[in-house]
């Protein structure tokens, strides 16, 4: 790449879909001062709702791959090369020295307009399993950051920095606030968590409050966010059982919490190693390559959490695990340990350090 001109040096920043692509490259782009930022998504999703006002969005339509190859395949691989051409004429009419992207369907063409173009491609993976796009694409990349270690061993040809996973300015160690200020629980009361990630979990939200009356009953509250796709959100009712579609400061949930109930997407388990919040994980059966199982797989075997599949678990298994653990504090506190070590501080900080070295 040819030296960058005088002024902040522009970058364009692929995003899409979901909380696990979006808030790690938010993070990364409130750590990035000196560079213009523009942002590309995809239409109806939910970068639409959540990327900052202050980076311009650009939408283009892109989609996966889904089971075998036929007519649907046809019409992707159509609406991918329109894609690519649009983001060559994007970054080309901007006069953008770079793309930063945190994977997904967008990452591809964004990939590949940036190298034919001859400018630099960073591709952050959060993943302990690489993405197929990831790994089909990673020799491309001038540099591929990694959420986790585990999956370095996936991209032999790419070159790799371990980073960790950028987490929302709220995570952030000067920042991190210590108690809840909307909901108010005694503070010698046991408190579960329960999160799906940003698209929520209904198969968790119902083993929940299917074992959620024994939990109460001994005097543990639960907050419980259930996300917008669940129509029975509103079939279980308790003084000291709150739920909500979504939360926004989650990081003094996690604090508060003495447990978690949760999904393993990357961006849910880097903020529960960051508040040091010890979790009983249920992977998502049909996420892409059974990816969050990994995921999960990282925080067992240091012992930061307990992991069981879904179609493995009953409503009372659940229920009489969780009544262990909160029977037990200083198995917690040494959940609570081994999740604190996981935690890498200040990624955001490394991935935007990262990215200035290869654009700026």
């Amino acid at each position: 790449m040819g030296e960058v001109p005088a002024g902040p040096a522009k970058l364009l920043i692929a995003a899409s879909g979901t909380g696990g692509h979006l808030f790690p490259a938010i993070a990364t782009a409130q750590q990035l001062s000196n560079f213009k930022i523009e942002w590309l998504g995809v239409p109806d999703r939910l970068e639409t709702q959540l990327v900052p006002d202050e980076y311009p969005l650009h939408t283009v339509r892109m989609g996966g791959v889904q089971g075998g190859l036929g007519l649907g395949s046809l019409k992707l691989v159509a609406q991918f090369s329109r894609a690519i051409a649009y983001v060559r004429n994007l970054l080309k009419r901007g006069n953008f020295h770079g793309v930063f992207t945190t994977g997904g369907y967008i990452a591809a063409p964004a990939i590949i307009a940036a190298r034919s173009l001859g400018l630099p491609a960073i591709l952050h993976e959060s993943n302990a399993l690489p993405g197929k796009v990831t790994r089909w694409l990673s020799p491309w990349c001038t540099t591929v950051a990694l959420g986790f270690q585990e999956a370095a061993a996936y991209l032999p040809k790419a070159q790799t920095q371990v980073v960790g996973t950028p987490v929302r300015s709220q995570f952030l160690k000067d920042t991190l606030s210590a108690r809840l200020t909307d909901i108010d629980i005694p503070a010698d009361a046991p408190l579960i968590a329960v999160v799906g990630g940003s698209q929520g979990a209904v198969a968790v939200n119902q083993l929940v409050r299917a074992a959620a009356p024994t939990w109460l009953d001994t005097g543990a509250w639960i907050v419980h966010i259930t996300g917008s796709n669940d129509s029975d959100a509103d079939s279980f009712s308790h003084p000291h059982y709150i739920h909500r579609p979504f939360y926004d400061n989650m990081a003094a949930l996690f604090q508060r919490a003495d447990l978690a109930v949760s999904r393993a997407g990357a961006g849910t388990l880097i903020e529960l190693a960051v508040t040091g919040t010890p979790a009983i994980l249920i992977p998502y059966p049909f996420a892409a390559e059974d990816h969050q199982t990994y995921n999960a797989a990282a925080f067992s075997q240091t012992g930061a959490a307990q992991v069981y599949q879904q179609a493995d678990l009953s409503a009372e298994q659940l229920q009489a695990m969780v009544l262990d653990l909160l029977k037990t504090p200083d198995q917690l506190s040494q959940m609570a340990a081994a999740a604190s070590s996981l935690a890498i501080a200040d990624s955001a900080a490394k991935m935007a350090k990262l990215i200035t070295q290869q654009i700026a």
